[in-house]
C-alpha cells in the first residue's frame, strides 16, 4: 500500500492486521483493483475508502477474489465501493484504451514492457500479436512505430469488441487488423510465414503455442517476444530457467535461434516471476 493509505488506515486498523494488507493495487483509469487477504476482509470498506481518499480520481474500488484463469484470462472481481461499474478509460503513452475489467484481461503493470516492444519495431514490419486482448500492445506499436500491419488475434469476443473500439479511438484502423479466434487456428489458416515479429503476451500458455509462433514467421525468420511465469527459489535465476525450457522446445522444432535479451517483467508472488525473452529465430 502506498504511504498515504497506510497513514490513513493507521489507528483505524490494528497494526498487526495492517501488516497483512498487500502493499500494491492496480489503478485502471478511474477504477482501482485490490487484493485483500482473507484475514483482512473485515476491513475492506476501510481499505476502499482509503484508496478513494488518496486517489481523488478513483470512482470505484473492486476486490480481486481469484487469480487470472481460463481461455479468456479473466479474474473474479467483487465490487466494494463507489460507482458500481466495471468499464473505464485508461491512458498510456498517448494512447487511450476503453476496457471492462470484468470481461477483459488488462494490466497497467505491463506499461513499460508494451512501450519497450513498440520501440523495437522497425519500419515496414508485419507483426502477429497472438493474444492481443483489448489491443494495448498492437495500438502502442501502431502509434509509436512505422510497422506496416499488426495482425491482432484474441479468442475473447468481449476483448475483440473493445479492441475494435480502441483502434477506432486511436485512429489506427489502417494498420491494426482484428481477428477473433484461437491463435493457433488463425495462424495455420491464414497467417503462416508472414511475420517479421510475433508477440506472445500470454504467460500461462506461451510454451504450448511456441511452434505456432515459429510458423507465423517469414521464411527468413524473425523475432518472437515470449512471456512466461517461472518459479525461482533462492539462488536460482528465473530468466535462465525460462531460457533452458525454451531452448529445448526450439531444438525440437529444428530452428536456429539466439536469445540476446531477457528480463523480469514483474514479480507475481513469492518466488514467482513474469519473464520475457526476445528470441531471434532463423528458420
Amino acid at each position: 500500500m502506498k504511504e498515504g493509505i497506510k497513514q490513513y488506515l493507521a489507528g483505524k486498523i490494528p497494526s498487526e492486521d495492517l501488516q497483512l494488507i498487500y502493499r500494491s493495487y492496480d489503478l485502471i483509469g478511474d477504477l482501482a483493483v485490490v487484493k485483500i487477504p482473507d484475514q483482512a476482509l473485515k476491513y475492506r470498506d476501510l481499505i476502499a475508502e482509503a484508496i478513494m481518499r488518496v486517489h481523488k480520481n478513483v470512482k470505484a474500488v473492486w476486490h480481486q477474489t481469484s487469480p487470472v484463469r481460463g481461455d479468456f484470462r479473466l479474474r473474479k472481481l467483487e465490487w466494494i465501493a463507489g460507482e458500481k461499474r466495471s468499464e473505464t478509460v485508461y491512458k498510456e503513452y498517448g494512447c487511450t484504451f476503453k476496457v471492462d475489467i470484468e470481461k477483459c484481461y488488462f494490466s497497467p503493470r505491463l506499461s513499460y514492457e508494451r512501450m519497450r516492444i513498440a520501440k523495437l519495431v522497425q519500419p515496414g514490419e508485419k507483426i502477429v500479436n497472438m493474444f492481443a486482448g483489448v489491443g494495448c500492445y498492437s495500438i502502442l506499436i501502431a502509434k509509436h512505430s512505422k510497422a506496416e500491419k499488426i495482425y491482432s488475434i484474441d479468442i475473447n469476443p468481449h476483448a475483440v469488441h473493445y479492441m475494435k473500439e480502441n483502434i477506432r479511438i486511436n485512429k489506427v484502423e489502417d494498420r491494426v487488423i482484428v481477428i477473433l479466434g484461437d491463435a493457433k487456428e488463425v495462424i495455420e489458416r491464414e497467417l503462416q510465414r508472414i511475420a517479421d515479429r510475433v508477440l506472445m503476451p500470454l504467460p500461462e500458455k506461451a510454451y504450448k503455442f511456441l511452434g505456432t509462433a515459429v510458423l507465423a514467421l517469414k521464411p527468413s525468420g524473425g523475432w518472437i517476444h515470449y512471456y512466461a511465469f517461472e518459479h525461482a527459489a533462492k539462488g536460482e535465476n528465473p530468466i535462465e530457467k525460462v531460457k533452458e525450457k525454451v531452448s529445448k522446445k526450439l531444438e525440437i522444432l529444428d530452428v536456429s535461434y539466439n536469445m540476446p535479451f531477457g528480463r523480469i517483467v514483474r514479480e507475481t508472488g513469492p518466488n514467482w516471476y513474469q519473464v520475457v525473452l526476445d528470441i531471434q529465430v532463423k528458420i
